[in-house]
């Protein structure tokens, strides 16, 4: 399937327009189109719309946008909805705030094997590098960590290596990760109990090694630049912890209140 693997982005955001616009405009300088883009709009205003709307009309590929009203944090939720919709064999998650790297696509499809998943790697964009921040090249991003405005140099260095092996949740990123959509059907997506920030892709992780996936790592491909923003509540991690704990301690992989409802 590799030859023919068919490479979906859902995109999710809330209230960023600005980010949002950036974001979309670095998967039309990707090395690798993806098959279709989602973007998973958590309750966003009329300007996300807008931004979606107008880069569609100029995309080289499929552009959706899925949207359901403001009630809170509902990350899960909405992106359960983006799957739904998604027609691709293989699913990279990433943020509205989140720029990919040119070959981030071309990585992600590259890195695919049958039976796991991967997570990728970010980097850091300072407070006062974001609100410009653009890739512009080796030189430009190497510039950027010579003078603190830009985090994790070392990822810069690009070699097809993986870790094969990964074990664990332990530093994964919801803002980069790819599965096979056959895979996140059978798990049931992410598990919506889970509101509010926090955990709702260590739950889905925990998950998928239950099904029997194993995670590979990407450490020097597949690199996100992860842009400013003040941080979100955390009032709903302790609950989303134990939501957590619980899920890894029952063993199964299929959670009831998914993409499917049970």
């Amino acid at each position: 399937m590799r030859g023919n693997l068919s490479v979906g982005v859902i995109v999710s955001t809330y209230n960023s327009p600005a980010y949002l616009a950036r974001v979309l405009e670095g998967y039309r300088l990707q090395s690798r189109y993806p098959d279709e883009l989602i973007v998973a709009d958590d309750g966003s205003g009329p300007e996300t719309a807008q931004v979606v709307e107008e880069f569609a009309a100029r995309a080289p590929f499929p552009v959706r946008h899925v949207w359901h009203e403001d009630n809170g944090f509902r990350l899960a939720e909405i992106r359960n909805r983006a799957i739904a919709r998604a027609e691709s064999d293989y699913l990279i998650f990433t943020d509205g705030d989140c720029v990919p790297h040119p070959c981030f696509v071309a990585d992600h499809a590259r890195a695919f094997r049958p039976g796991s998943f991967v997570t990728g790697k970010r980097m850091l964009v300072g407070k006062d590098l974001s609100p410009t921040f653009l890739w512009k090249g080796f030189a430009g991003a190497l510039a950027s960590c010579l003078t603190g405005g830009l985090s994790g140099g070392h990822h810069l260095v690009r070699l097809p290596w993986y870790n094969p092996g990964k074990k664990g949740i332990r530093g994964l990123r919801g803002c980069n990760i790819a599965v096979a959509r056959a895979d996140l059907l059978e798990i049931n997506g992410f598990n919506e109990q889970i509101v509010g920030w926090g955990r709702e892709d260590s739950e889905l992780v925990g998950r998928l090694f239950a099904l029997g996936r194993s995670r590979r790592e990407t450490p020097f491909s597949a690199i996100v630049f992860h842009l400013w923003h003040p941080e979100n509540s955390r009032a709903s991690l302790e609950e989303n912890d134990r939501l957590l704990k619980e899920s890894l301690e029952s063993g199964s992989y299929r959670c009831p209140c998914g993409i499917v409802k049970e």
